[in-house]
Parts: C-alpha cells; structure tokens; sequence
C-alpha cells in the first residue's frame, strides 16, 4: 500500500467470527476506501469461505450504505445474516 492510510477496527459477529477467530480486527486501507472495499478485504481474507453470504454494514453504529467512505478511528460491525435457535 502507497500513500495515506487509515486504520479501521471491523468487528466481527457470529459465522465470521468464527470464520477468522476473532471478534476484533484492525484493518489499514488506503485513504479515501469504502465500506465495499472493506468487505472486498474481509471476503479475501476468508477465501472460499463463507462466500456469497450476504453482510450488513455499520459504521459508528449506524448502518450505512457500502459506498461509505471510511475515516481512521471508525468502527466497522459487519453482520451476518440473523441466526436461529
């Protein structure tokens, strides 16, 4: 990666964080990515797994659209589909 940088803290909830054996990552993209550049990431870090399985994205709390821009200190919850039981 060239140029500025912004650190992001993506939470994980329920399959992905199984998936990646955590709840709690800290992510760097390149100034000016977006919320859809942040799942592109996630979803290479996860390869085959989980693939084609539909997240939500909230930033700071609020849900928000993928063409969000990211800002450094956000937080990133990305959600899975609601499980049952």
């Amino acid at each position: 990666m060239t140029g500025p940088e912004v650190k992001i803290t993506v939470l994980l909830f329920s399959h992905l964080r199984h998936a990646l054996g955590s709840g709690k990552l800290t992510i760097t993209l390149a100034a000016g990515s977006t919320a859809a550049d942040l799942v592109g990431h996630i979803r290479e870090m996860l390869e085959e797994r989980l693939a084609g399985m539909p997240m939500r994205v909230a930033v700071n709390g609020q849900f928000a659209p993928e063409d969000t821009i990211l800002q450094a200190g956000d937080e990133v919850a990305l959600i899975p589909p609601v499980q049952g039981g």
